[in-house]
């Protein structure tokens, strides 16, 4: 499926990006992969909590502990 959701996200590839996960930590980083489950590799990441804001590297997310995924305004380009 062209127009699925891994697709849209794979347009995304190199870009920095913002995740909210579902214990409210926002982590922001490049996308330098995402898979069919929507699992996802930061690079450079931030963790932000409401107490405190770390640099963690280079991590993987597992896509069930992810509720929102945004990306600058425009920065995936128009489809093709």
């Amino acid at each position: 499926m062209a127009d699925g959701p891994t697709y849209v996200v794979e347009r995304l590839l190199q870009q920095r990006v913002t995740l909210e996960l579902k214990d409210s930590r926002t982590l922001t980083g490049k996308l330098l992969g995402v898979d069919e489950h929507m699992n996802v590799v930061l690079d450079d990441a931030e963790e932000r909590t409401s107490e405190v804001t770390r640099h963690l590297g280079r991590v993987i997310l597992r896509g069930s502990n992810v509720v929102t995924l945004n990306a600058p305004q425009g920065a995936a380009g128009k489809p093709s």
